[in-house]
């Protein structure tokens, strides 16, 4: 099974215990961030919406590209893979 490196946001790391990275394994984009899910389960509450698909504001690039601009097929993660994870902050 492929792996890949996770970055998560900073905006995150105080309830993560400060963890900045982590190595997760799968076959796919959402088989992966399962991993990550399963390692740290607070990361799904802050990331995921009832229905379990990633938050509007909630950004997740495979190898610096949106995840969203890739079909079934790029989101197939081969090892090295770097996945990164931004929460859109908005204020005023």
């Amino acid at each position: 099974m492929p792996r890949a490196t996770l970055e998560l946001p900073s905006l995150l790391r105080s309830v993560l215990g400060g963890v900045s990275t982590l190595a997760i394994e799968g076959d796919t984009l959402e088989g992966a961030l399962e991993d990550a899910y399963r390692q740290l389960p607070i990361l799904r509450v802050h990331l995921c919406d009832e229905t379990g698909h990633l938050r509007r504001h909630v950004l997740c690039f495979l190898n610096d590209v949106n995840s969203r601009w890739l079909d079934e097929a790029g989101q197939r993660l081969r090892d090295g893979d770097q996945i990164t994870i931004l929460q859109a902050v908005s204020g005023g």
